[in-house]
């Protein structure tokens, strides 16, 4: 069974007469990497100060393995590291001095520590270099790696690959991922790149005006493409038209030589075999499922994710 790192429960913020967090209650496992998404001004930044201490709860609660923050704030909050905005680092220093220099402030966080961590996130030969020389990519993994020293089950991440490029992304995925299987932390990522998310993250949450709109397994998300968009480029098209209608019960629309129609997957061999049973040349398919976007797009009902 999974363990519970981390549960909202009814958690509401009230800022003068406007509630901007209303009611949200959801959990994170251990050793999975949630994904917390939305649009601009949907509550995502305020749900994750609250997580962290940083913001007073109006209502409910926030408990981190057990220990209630309202009620238990010290111990709570032991168990979480967190990026919320850019890393601070100091630039005149090596990565190793800034990681001894911040395990000074924590209990028990041993050389070997730092060592353990450092190899977890690649950093053995940067980790000697000023961090004033470093690239973003590298900031942001001496940030994880601050954030890992005193051994959290939860992770809190702000736009871990914000301003990175391409290569930076990639790098900071798997180590994310990485972290989740190796050390058995709970992850949490707030994104606006739907795409990222969808490679990183096991679930993900979608808040929109301060609520929790769905939460959805990633792989239940990508999976589900029973009705997928079919494109077909076929000669003649008059022909196909009327053999998909007789024999299958599908309309088609047409372009040119392309047939545009919605069909399940496992149908396209019997749709091809009873074209050729027609004569009608089949040059290419096309198949589109609805991606994770697509899906969030229509629950959240416009063309912008923040």
């Amino acid at each position: 069974m999974t363990e519970t790192a981390m549960e909202l429960i009814d958690v509401k913020k009230t800022i003068g007469s406007k509630e901007i967090i209303k009611g949200l209650s959801f959990e994170i496992h251990k050793g999975e990497v949630f994904g917390f998404i939305g649009p601009n001004g949907a509550g995502k930044t305020t749900t994750i100060r609250m997580m962290v201490g940083l913001m007073g709860l109006s209502d409910g609660d926030v408990r981190i393995l057990g220990s209630s923050i309202k009620s238990d704030f010290k111990n709570a909050v032991r168990e979480v590291g967190a990026i919320v905005e850019n890393p601070e680092m100091y630039p005149f220093m090596s990565g190793w001095q800034n990681l001894m220099h911040y395990a000074r402030m924590m209990q028990g966080v041993t050389k070997e520590r730092i060592q353990e961590v450092v190899k977890l996130l690649g950093m053995e030969k940067p980790i000697k270099e000023k961090v004033g020389k470093y690239s973003l990519g590298m900031r942001q993994r001496l940030g994880i790696a601050q954030a890992l020293l005193h051994k959290p089950s939860v992770l809190i991440l702000d736009e871990p690959t914000n301003g990175l490029d391409p290569a930076g992304i990639r790098e900071i995925r798997q180590y994310i991922r990485r972290l989740a299987e190796e050390e058995n932390v709970a992850v949490i990522i707030s994104s606006h790149l739907l795409s990222e998310i969808e490679q990183m993250c096991d679930r993900i949450g979608l808040i929109k005006n301060g609520e929790m709109v769905a939460i959805q397994d990633v792989n239940a998300a990508t999976e589900q493409t029973a009705a997928a968009e079919i494109q077909m480029e076929v000669t003649p098209t008059d022909k196909a038209i009327e053999t998909l209608k007789n024999e299958h019960d599908i309309s088609a629309a047409s372009s040119d030589d392309t047939l545009t129609f919605q069909a399940e997957r496992e149908t396209i061999p019997k749709i091809i075999q009873s074209f050729v049973g027609h004569d009608v040349q089949v040059y290419q398919v096309k198949i589109t499922t609805s991606s994770l976007e697509d899906k969030f797009f229509d629950l959240i009902g416009e063309n912008t994710i923040g």
